[in-house]
């Protein structure tokens, strides 16, 4: 991927589902704009793309989608997410929060049966994060945080896939650069105090 040299910081904030992740990233906003900081929040997929609207039909289950289409329709959204959002704003000086990003794909791509490598290549010309953070959860945890929700599962809502999925963050720090594990079992302002020191290190 490639390293950024845009002024502003462009962060992200991964997971299984069910980690937690959106208590993090709506706490870490509100921190960097205490801070003083310019802050634009996203996330992928984005209902911005024609891409991310079908991801998310699929996502839904109202539609089938194979496998590698549906990495591809993630890495179209991610384009357009990069180019009509992100970049403008690291220009700015703007700070970047993104819920998911390429991660996601190397991730549940490879829950679905399809090989990291060729996600990787997937995405190898797009920008790589000042920082991507793990909200670190074990699948067993997330499963029962998914159903005590009470709403129907979304297609990677099962112990077997975020299982899967959870091998490829393990290994994240091998695959991309500037990788940080936060472990969210904890409570959420816990888990908070962990992201904020990894994030006061950009400053």
């Amino acid at each position: 991927m490639i390293k950024s040299e845009y002024k502003g910081k462009f962060i992200v904030v991964e997971g299984l589902d069910g980690s937690g992740k959106s208590a993090q990233v709506d706490l870490l906003v509100e921190y960097l704009k205490q801070q003083g900081k310019e802050v634009i929040v996203t996330r992928e997929p984005t209902m911005e793309s024609e891409a991310g609207r079908k991801i998310k039909q699929a996502l839904r289950k109202e539609i089938i989608i194979e496998p590698l289409e549906l990495q591809t329709l993630y890495v179209q959204d991610r384009k357009e997410h990069l180019e009509n959002k992100v970049i403008p704003a690291l220009k700015q000086g703007k700070f970047v929060v993104s819920s998911r990003y390429a991660p996601s794909t190397f991730a549940y791509g490879h829950s679905d049966g399809l090989d990291v490598n060729l996600l990787v290549k997937m995405n190898n010309s797009f920008l790589l994060p000042d920082l991507t953070i793990i909200i670190d959860v074990n699948p067993e945890s997330c499963v029962k945080r998914i159903e005590g929700r009470g709403e129907e599962k979304e297609l990677f809502e099962q112990k077997e896939k975020l299982t899967k999925v959870n091998e490829i963050y393990k290994k994240l720090s091998e695959i991309m650069g500037n990788v940080v594990y936060v472990n969210g079992e904890k409570t959420i302002p816990e888990v908070f105090e962990n992201v904020k020191k990894e994030i006061n290190k950009l400053f």
